[in-house]
């Protein structure tokens, strides 16, 4: 089974539901179900886009025949009745199936159809007899009257009943029959098939070799000859349908319908290159070897011309005619001539003759109203003077500027004032008493190829361009541009013809129609299949148009312009989510969280276009998305309501009304506002809870770091004090009364500035944990020289700094290296007899850390912890070291000290200090 929308065939099997591949009838319910008879004998149908069969529909178990179902009614009381080709008929009422079948072997229920009349009576008519359902049974009521089979059977919606049998058409209501129409008993006898009934005076049948549509007992037309048909349909656009045995026919609405003559109808050949009609109504084509057909009125070959130099005249690509003097004019790409006297007995052949032997291409040729013809060849336009007195053509008689225009030229034109217009390999010019006004320079667009050029009335030029659509161009301006935006078949425009107020256009893919004043674009969508990319000229009278084809004269009655023209019928045929079948028909669509994936599958319906636009949105107020695809799909959608719309249009409808597709996403129950206020409640109250420990825990810390900052400050009080260690103290007091005792004033307040200035120095720097290393310099210097005072020359110190470290701007922990040079002093250096130097370096490393290094060449540390007394320990040692811990447990990086002996004497203690 096949489903077919205008443009796709959509097919359907066993893989899809149904029961058997082989269906030979179809019938739609009022309900909508479309039934399918299956050459097994089953029943499925096909409803909301889904195939239902004996395997997903329970009553449809019952609905098995050992028969073939030929013929299906449903009457008025909703009941199913069925004919098959075996004596059985059935009537299924929804829920019970009833079968009847006959004992009487000349009187049997074998393809049998059913209709209800107007009385409500249920009959069955077959090839044998008529009978009517009483009560529980049929009876048999009028023999002989039957219709020729099942096929030629149809209820009418009056509830008559058409049939068919060796008389011709009938129609029965009950009891009654009326012969209506007479039909050719040769047409009874062909196979007769289905049929369909116009009226009762006009009829289609479809035969074995043929359709026939009989209007009348006298006027019968052949369709398909020799071609046997099947079934004949009208479609509700008043198309014909026929199925063949060579496939589906389609026979337009006579409207609609267009026309071929070719060889078959009398042609020289079927390739027509042009064509022109003269004041006597008669056809002129222009055919390839040099051949001219000339057609009458009825449209019949009424003369032929055959120009003997096939050399020159090998295909006529254009006719004019000069209808002043009944003349037609004839060109080929190497010669032109014209008829005079054109169809009449005394016509007269003239051919222009090349004086100089010129070796042109003709491109296109105009002649104007006072006897000029305009030629463009391919090296330019030349301008002929009373060319019907002298067909001469002399190359030097040609004046650049004059009557000769060089460049390559596609196209001549004279308008209603004799201004000759051509198209050139520079673009538009027009030559008016002598002066050429060159176009193309206001306008790129004028620069293009024009592949033709007319005048409307209003004096507008149109031309037909090669890609760029037509344009528009009036007064000195180019004030309009048409293209496929407009609804032009295709930019590529090869022809164009003027009749009365509408402009009739020739594309590379199709035919269109247009007002005059540029608006209304129309087009002949159904005329594609012959007139699209191959028409070679148009001509256009009042009521039909001509085209000159490849394939012959084709042509069609002109329509009527519709600029309400409906649009196609948009259907939904089927829509998926997550691989699931939905139907298409429901009025909600309620999907589950995980089905956030929805694909819709649709076409529009229209046998004459298939140049359909489509448009869509999945909200309301928003803005339209345009495709030509049929196919969408939606994924990873948020849950929500959505709105599905969709509408289409041809080049020359409006929009259809939008179908609209309602369906709702459901949220996880984690997206849904319950849920998702309950995780904010325990998100807040976990954040309250985190919050509160964090600032705790801050505020341990902050407390735990003031309490090592006061520990610090009391640290460094009892450094203070221990620096200030007594025996220095007592030594320098010592020192400062010898100086008195002795009178050395002098020395005397030497040693007691210093140490005032040490004291002060102290009490300054106590109060910062840090300090800048030139304060800490000072500071060491001070100590050194009063130790240097009390000692003499018992030892020497050297500070080294290095020149690039900034001491006002880099900061140490402050006294932090007094205790190891105090250390270094007493311990190492004083034990020996000789005494010794202290030697410091500063030096900053890549990191930009501080290192400092306090060099002795005393005894050694380990020499010095062997002589110290059981149970000694250090207190500025102990107190600084314990100082750095706690500055370490503040700080980023930690301060790192390493002390060693250097070999058998002497002491390095290496202070690393991160920069700050």
């Amino acid at each position: 089974m096949s489903r077919f929308d205008g443009r796709t065939f959509e097919n359907f099997s066993i893989d899809d539901g149904l029961p058997d591949n082989q269906i030979i009838r179809l019938k739609q319910d009022k309900s909508g179900r479309i039934w399918f008879s299956a050459l097994n004998g089953q029943l499925s149908f096909f409803y909301n886009g889904k195939i239902y069969n004996d395997s997903n529909t329970a009553f449809l178990k019952l609905l098995k025949f050992s028969g073939v179902v030929v013929s299906f009614f449903e009457d008025s009381k909703g009941n199913m009745w069925f004919g098959t080709n075996r004596n059985m008929l059935a009537r299924w009422d929804g829920k019970t199936l009833t079968k009847y079948t006959s004992a009487n072997h000349s009187d049997q229920y074998i393809n049998t159809f059913i209709y209800e009349d107007q009385s409500g009576k249920i009959r069955a008519y077959n090839s044998q007899n008529l009978s009517v359902f009483k009560d529980s049974g049929f009876i048999r009521t009028i023999p002989g009257a039957a219709s020729v089979s099942f096929k030629t059977a149809a209820a009418m919606p009056d509830k008559t009943m058409a049939f068919l049998n060796k008389n011709g058409l009938n129609f029965s209501n009950g009891d009654q029959h009326r012969l209506t129409l007479r039909l050719p008993g040769k047409l009874m006898d062909d196979n007769p098939g289905y049929f369909y009934v116009e009226n009762e005076h006009e009829v289609w049948l479809a035969t074995g070799s043929g359709a026939y549509h009989i209007e009348g007992e006298k006027k019968v037309t052949n369709y398909l000859q020799h071609i046997p048909t099947n079934q004949v349909m009208k479609d509700n656009h008043n198309n014909m349908w026929f199925t063949t045995a060579e496939g589906i026919f389609l026979l337009y609405k006579k409207e609609n319908r267009i026309y071929i003559t070719d060889t078959g109808r009398g042609l020289s050949s079927n390739r027509i290159k042009s064509l022109v009609k003269d004041r006597n109504n008669r056809m002129w084509l222009g055919m390839d070897h040099g051949v001219i057909n000339i057609l009458n009125k009825s449209g019949t070959v009424a003369t032929k011309i055959d120009l003997p130099d096939k050399s020159k005249f090998q295909v006529i690509k254009q006719l004019s005619l000069y209808p002043e003097l009944n003349t037609v004019f004839f060109a080929s790409d190497n010669g032109l001539g014209f008829v005079k006297n054109a169809g009449e007995k005394d016509q007269q052949i003239n051919y222009l003759r090349d004086v100089s032997h010129s070796d042109f291409v003709l491109k296109s040729f105009s002649i104007s109203k006072n006897n000029q013809l305009a030629i463009a060849l391919s090296s330019g336009v030349l301008i002929l003077n009373n060319p019907l007195q002298q067909l001469l053509f002399n190359a030097p008689d040609f004046k650049e500027g004059k009557n000769f225009f060089s460049n390559r030229a596609y196209r001549v034109y004279y308008d209603q004032l004799q201004q000759l217009w051509f198209s050139n390999t520079n673009g538009l010019v027009t030559l008016s008493d002598g002066r050429l006004d060159r176009h193309y320079e206001q306008s790129s667009l004028l620069t293009k190829r024009i592949n033709d050029i007319i005048q409307t009335a209003d004096g507008t030029i149109i031309l037909a361009t090669d890609g760029y659509g037509l344009l528009f161009f009036k007064n000195e301006k180019l004030f309009k541009q048409l293209t496929e935006k407009d609804g032009l078949a295709n930019n590529i425009c090869k022809k164009i013809f003027i009749k009365d107020d509408h402009l009739w256009v020739v594309t590379s893919n199709g035919i269109n129609r247009i007002y005059s004043t540029g608006t209304g674009v129309e087009s002949f969508e159904h005329t594609n299949p012959l007139l699209a990319g191959d028409v070679n000229e148009l001509y256009v009278d009042s009521d039909t148009a001509y085209f000159a084809t490849n394939h012959g004269l084709v042509y069609f009655a002109i329509p009527l312009y519709d600029s309400e023209k409906n649009p196609p019928e948009v259907l939904i045929s089927s829509i998926i989510s997550n691989r699931q079948p939905l139907n298409p028909n429901s009025v909600n669509i309620t999907l589950s969280p995980e089905h956030n994936n929805i694909m819709f599958y649709f076409s529009a319906i229209d046998f004459k276009s298939k140049n359909i636009l489509y448009r869509y949105r999945l909200k309301a107020g928003s803005n339209w998305t345009e495709t030509r695809s049929r196919r969408l799909e939606f994924s990873s959608l948020e849950p929500g309501k959505y709105i599905f719309e969709l509408s289409a249009k041809t080049n020359d409808s409006q929009w259809s009304k939008p179908l609209r597709i309602s369906f709702t996403l459901m949220e996880h129950f984690w997206q849904s506002t319950y849920f998702i206020l309950f995780l904010l409640l325990i998100a807040s109250f976990t954040f309250y809870k985190i919050a509160v420990i964090v600032t705790r825990q801050q505020k341990n810390k902050e407390q735990k770091q003031l309490l090592n900052k006061n520990k610090i400050l009391m640290l460094e009080q009892r450094a203070l004090q221990a620096m200030m260690n007594p025996h220095f103290v007592f030594n320098v007091m010592n020192s400062i009364q010898h100086y008195i005792n002795t009178q050395d004033t002098s020395s005397a307040n030497k040693i007691l500035t210093g140490f005032a200035r040490l004291i002060r120095k102290n009490l300054d720097i106590c109060t910062r944990s840090f300090i800048t290393l030139e304060e800490e310099i000072d500071y060491l210097t001070l100590y050194l020289d009063l130790e240097k005072k009390r000692f003499g020359d018992r030892f020497s110190y050297i500070i080294n700094i290095d020149a690039h470290i900034d001491q006002d701007e880099r900061t140490v922990p402050s006294m932090l290296l007094q205790p190891y040079v105090e250390n270094a002093i007493w311990h190492g250096l004083m034990p020996k007899e000789e005494g010794g130097e202290i030697v410091i370096r500063i030096t900053e490393d890549a990191s930009h850390s501080l290192l400092i290094k306090i060099i002795d060449n005393g005894i050694g540390i380990n020499t010095s912890q062997r002589t110290k007394k059981a149970g000694h320990e250090s207190k500025g040692m102990s107190l600084i070291q314990e100082r750095i811990n706690l500055l370490n447990q503040i700080g980023v990086n930690p301060i790192q000290i390493y002390i060693s002996q250097n070999g058998d004497s002497g002491t390095t203690v290496a202070i690393l200090i991160p920069g700050r």
